[in-house]
């Protein structure tokens, strides 16, 4: 799906008649922090990678990933973002039949319609937090051969505890469980959580991205973990030079150099959770909207009195403000919206302009 994404500032700044650099993104879910100086500057000093062809199959890349978790690199693969996998894996996988646990990212569905495969929803609901229900998602598995599964999920912020996942796997061993891990960073303790480097299961596939918790959305740079068989069947279908020069340049350096990365997670988990409790306590008890409990980077929020995500996007956007109208996700409606939180002063204007949009002056 090329449209019903956040992050279209020129959209705004072309209907507002302003510059595109005096609109403040608050849709897409992307660090506040980064990207990490040993990213920008290492990025400016590298530009003349882009005059050469990158490897073909991005091996050094995938080395690099494999050896920070620990596992053999073919049971990697390396891609240009965690979207460009999620479009193949259908046709990859020969997926016929695919279960999606939502409200949720609407490229999982896009993806299954673009190569004919049928589609279940199950889907959370408002009134447990759109808290995953398991036991739910385990009947209808049982029918699917593809489930798709957000951790924590876009764009409710909940969180399926691991043990719940892995009851899913050993119980549905035939049916392959794609779990996409890309917003997992943003949150505490999130290596405990992670199913990156679990080598025990044969029906697990794990996406990771590096766009969000690095900052680096223009460079397209992901991975996929799995089974080598899994990975073998992915390959079959990879094209050469499918990320650039420069991607993989970064994300090799980023690997070369733990000892700053690790430093950076702890300081954005700590930014991201006191953020969001901040921006949260600043609107809480306000009349006319509800947030929903989030782990990571960005907050759902529920409109009520009548008035709609579209008209509310709209009155914030005239204060050169974008946010995300979620009604184009399956399972919510034009009465939710999300925030992605930046830097304390963004986070504090665009509380107050919510408190004006819905008349708390």
């Amino acid at each position: 799906m090329i449209t019903g994404h956040g992050g279209n500032k020129r959209k705004l700044a072309e209907k507002l008649g302003c510059a595109l650099e005096e609109i403040i993104d608050m849709s897409s879910n992307l660090n506040p922090l980064g990207p990490p100086e040993i990213i920008e500057s290492f990025i400016c000093e590298n530009v003349m990678k882009i005059r050469s062809l990158p490897e073909p199959d991005a091996a050094s890349m995938r080395a690099g990933f494999a050896r920070c978790h620990g596992m053999d690199e073919n049971r990697v693969v390396a891609g240009n973002g965690t979207t460009w996998f999620i479009y193949i894996l259908p046709f990859a996988l020969g997926s016929k039949k695919a279960l999606i646990a939502g409200p949720t990212y609407s490229d999982y569905r896009d993806a299954c319609f673009m190569y004919h495969t049928d589609v279940e929803h199950c889907l959370a609901t408002p009134e447990n937090g759109f808290q995953p229900k398991a036991d739910a998602i385990s009947r209808l598995a049982a029918k699917a051969d593809t489930v798709f599964l957000c951790n924590p999920d876009n764009p409710t912020g909940a969180l399926m505890s691991k043990d719940k996942i892995e009851y899913l796997l050993k119980k549905h061993q035939s049916t392959l469980f794609i779990v996409d891990e890309s917003y997992l960073p943003f949150v505490e303790n999130a290596e405990d959580l992670s199913f990156v480097s679990e080598t025990g299961y044969e029906n697990l596939i794990v996406l990771s991205s590096m766009s969000k918790i690095y900052r680096i959305p223009g460079l397209r740079t992901g991975f996929l973990t799995g089974d080598p068989k899994i990975v073998e069947k992915i390959m079959a279908f990879y094209q050469p030079w499918s990320v650039n020069a420069l991607a993989q340049a970064v994300i090799e350096h980023i690997f070369d150099h733990p000892e700053a990365i690790e430093p950076f997670f702890k300081k954005t988990r700590a930014y991201i959770r006191a953020e969001r409790q901040r921006f949260m306590e600043s609107l809480r008890g306000v009349s006319g909207l509800e947030l929903f409990d989030s782990t990571t980077c960005f907050i759902l929020a529920r409109l009520k009195d009548g008035l709609s995500s579209g008209e509310f996007c709209e009155r914030i956007g005239q204060h050169r403000v974008l946010i995300r109208d979620c009604s184009n996700f399956m399972g919510l409606s034009d009465q939710y919206v999300r925030f992605s939180l930046k830097k304390r002063d963004a986070n504090e204007h665009l509380s107050a302009l919510v408190r004006k949009a819905l008349g708390h002056e």
